[in-house]
């Protein structure tokens, strides 16, 4: 009997990990013992960390997104479905064409959503660039705005130890606008404040608290005339009077107030009932080490879906990836598993419009900062054209 990997989600983690598991597994492949599926609810793989330039004008639609068929090794057998239901005691997922599909292995890898509806105001008066959409809303404003005041605030999730999507993205950003005002001659006339809720305090792995880059980051911002802030946890928002207020009873003025925003699971995952995430974000328990969903012999997670304490981006899908198809591989050849994740993410910052910063950590030790330079810079610049691709399509 032919042994069935089913794929949900086809973003960077599901898209490598399907790869990955073609080449690991591909006598069995071969030879009709294993099949793989992947299923996406778009036709589309966007590059998402590219939102990000899209509010700065850097990218547009077409660059950031190639047709999901396109990365994918041919043994894949891809669908354009859209989950609705996961029956993991019945070892299938219901669709919302109506079409069901069981699996022997599954992996969940479908991402999360921004979710600013969950803090009164936000959506109508704040802006993010975690999608295209908002992005663009974005980059207008920005091109346009002469003098005032732009305040940027971070939302952790309720779960505990959970971070934010991207880490480092509020502070890439933060320093990119720097950038883009001085370019265009503005930045005298406008302000910006840079803010950090009282939660992330309490968390290990968010980037701007951590004790080296603590040291680091506000020197940086204070050299650029950027204001900072600890303690500021964003309630609610006035979008009549462009006021943000604080849980601590702070309120702060504004002309564009870019908000990291709240973040939660996707709806057929945040029902499937064994999330353990406060506020109904719908995270899976994870397994620190192998990446199996708690309690699932049979289910792996990875990516943004998962409630480990590490950063929700593509650096941390990079090292989970092979940790989960290494133990699938060995669970169908040898009955058990063979790898462990230690919780490493690598990336380069953006560090302005121009300069680049190396950075990685894992659960032992935190991340160290390095130096943002022209050659940073130029190394990201090569990640987002042409090198992520290549790591999706397994090549790297």
């Amino acid at each position: 009997m032919t042994h069935h990997i089913l794929i949900v989600g086809g973003g960077i983690g599901g898209t490598m990990t399907a790869n990955h598991l073609v080449n690991k597994l591909y006598p069995e492949i071969r030879a009709k013992k294993v099949k793989i599926t992947m299923i996406s609810n778009s036709p589309w793989h966007y590059y998402k960390p590219a939102f990000m330039y899209v509010a700065f004008n850097s990218f547009f639609r077409d660059e950031l997104r190639k047709p999901q068929r396109s990365l994918l090794r041919p043994e894949i057998d891809f669908h354009v479905e859209e989950v609705t239901q996961f029956d993991f005691a019945a070892n299938h997922v219901l669709c919302r064409s109506g079409k069901k599909i069981g699996y022997d292995h599954l992996i969940v890898s479908t991402g999360c959503l921004p979710a600013p509806e969950k803090i009164e105001g936000l959506k109508e008066a704040g802006d993010h660039f975690y999608q295209h959409a908002p992005a663009r809303q974005l980059a207008d404003k920005l091109a346009s705005i002469e003098k005032g005041r732009i305040f940027i605030t971070v939302t952790f999730p309720k779960t505990h130890n959970v971070p934010h999507q991207c880490g480092i993205a509020p502070i890439e950003t933060t320093l990119m606008l720097d950038d883009l005002l001085r370019k265009r001659g503005v930045r005298d006339q406008i302000e910006i404040v840079y803010t950090y809720p009282t939660v992330a305090q309490l968390l290990r792995n968010c980037l701007f608290l951590q004790k080296d880059t603590c040291e680091v980051l506000p020197t940086i911002f204070e050299q650029r005339g950027i204001k900072h802030q600890r303690g500021f946890t964003l309630d609610r928002v006035d979008p009549s009077r462009n006021i943000a207020y604080s849980v601590e009873g702070q309120e702060e003025n504004f002309d564009i107030l870019m908000a990291t925003p709240p973040i939660h699971a996707v709806e057929a995952v945040r029902n499937a009932g064994i999330s353990q995430a406060a506020d109904n974000e719908g995270w899976l328990p994870t397994d620190h080490e192998s990446m199996k969903v708690l309690g699932l012999e049979n289910v792996y997670v990875l990516g943004d879906t998962v409630d480990l304490p590490v950063s929700k981006a593509g650096g941390s899908c990079h090292s989970q990836s092979p940790v989960v198809v290494n133990n699938v591989a060995s669970e169908i050849r040898h009955g058990r598993i063979c790898d462990a994740y230690d919780g490493k993410v690598v990336a380069i910052a953006q560090m302005g419009l121009e300069d680049g910063m190396p950075l990685w950590y894992d659960y032992k030790v935190d991340v160290k900062p390095t130096p943002p330079n022209k050659l940073g810079g130029l190394m990201r610049k090569g990640f987002n054209r042409g090198v992520y691709w290549a790591v999706a399509r397994g090549l790297v």
